[in-house]
């Protein structure tokens, strides 16, 4: 009697000992699994493209802006591109009155701290930045890391100078504007980012040599007018995204402005084969793909345009 009880008390001890063994390694299973998880949403890259209706003053653009910053998605490597004149859209005067020293300023403390607080890539569109001793300025691309780091920063080069058959006619950059003289890459997780503004988008020139210095990742802020932005605006962004087999986050402002400026929108997120992944055609709002780096490796080892390319 006796051994029949500490018989079946044995085989009861080894059966908990077996469910609990199996419960340990179903368990180590699932935190392996959720290791797994983790490490591959911490690989995965997000690009994303802000629209905006920019108003003239800071104080209520940066409200906006805050306000979408708000609406991502947290906890994920991330690189939010502003539109062209996100600080202020207005006339000269405006700009030239809220212009900032490379480095200083409230606007720029403003995108660090943003970019620190929200853990993010944070690439200010254009803004405009003064020159000591000029009377003209620069409109500037600024980029911030997670830290809040100023990691480099671009002048436009190509000022735009033209007509335009819609309510505002003429544009002159140049009156208000000086060009850079230097493209721009700058060291990211995201890859190498080429930085241009707008208009800059009409000269492919700028855009092969940043591909040729190893760009990954194009970046257009714009603030594109209606008439210019739906005949040109997505032929333009596609071509560079497949002639430089490149990622393009392309950022407008996207509506009817204070000062009675139409603007395109269509911010879109297009991928180096040419398709747009991502677009929102007017309005405030923010795009948001990941970046697929495999198939950027894969486009210029199955079709090397860039070694093919002869210049005659």
């Amino acid at each position: 009697m006796s051994a029949d009880i500490a018989l079946r008390a044995e085989k009861a001890l080894c059966h908990r000992l077996a469910q609990q063994k199996s419960a340990d390694i179903a368990l180590r299973a699932e935190e392996a699994f959720c290791h797994r998880l983790a490490q591959q949403k911490e690989r995965v890259m997000w690009l994303a493209a802000m629209q905006l209706i920019s108003g003239r003053t800071w104080q209520d653009n940066r409200e906006r802006i805050a306000a979408e910053l708000a609406s991502l998605p947290g906890e994920r490597p991330l690189l939010v591109l502003l539109p062209e004149n996100f600080a202020l859209f207005g006339e000269r005067q405006g700009y030239l009155d809220g212009a900032e020293p490379l480095g200083n300023g409230p606007i720029q403390q403003q995108l660090s701290d943003w970019a620190k607080s929200h853990g993010i890539w944070l690439v200010a569109g254009a803004m405009p930045t003064a020159i000591a001793g000029a009377d003209h300025i620069h409109t500037s691309t600024l980029v911030f890391d997670p830290d809040g780091e100023l990691k480099g920063h671009y002048h436009k080069i190509h000022l735009f100078d033209v007509d335009v058959a819609d309510n505002h006619g003429r544009y002159r950059e140049s009156e208000t504007f000086s060009p850079g003289d230097q493209p721009v890459l700058v060291d990211s997780p995201f890859g190498p980012l080429g930085l241009s503004i707008c208009y800059d988008l009409r000269f492919p020139e700028l855009y092969r040599q940043l591909a040729r210095a190893g760009a990954r990742v194009l970046l257009v802020p714009a603030a594109f007018t209606a008439v210019t932005g739906e005949a040109h605006w997505e032929p333009l962004l596609r071509a560079r995204a497949i002639e430089n087999q490149c990622y393009v986050v392309a950022a407008n402002q996207g509506g009817t402005h204070e000062t009675g400026r139409q603007t395109w929108g269509h911010s879109m997120v297009i991928d180096p084969w040419g398709r747009v992944l991502a677009c929102r055609a007017s309005g405030q709002g923010t795009v948001l793909v990941p970046l697929d780096g495999a198939l950027i490796d894969e486009l210029k080892r199955t079709m090397p345009v860039l070694q093919h390319a002869r210049l005659l």
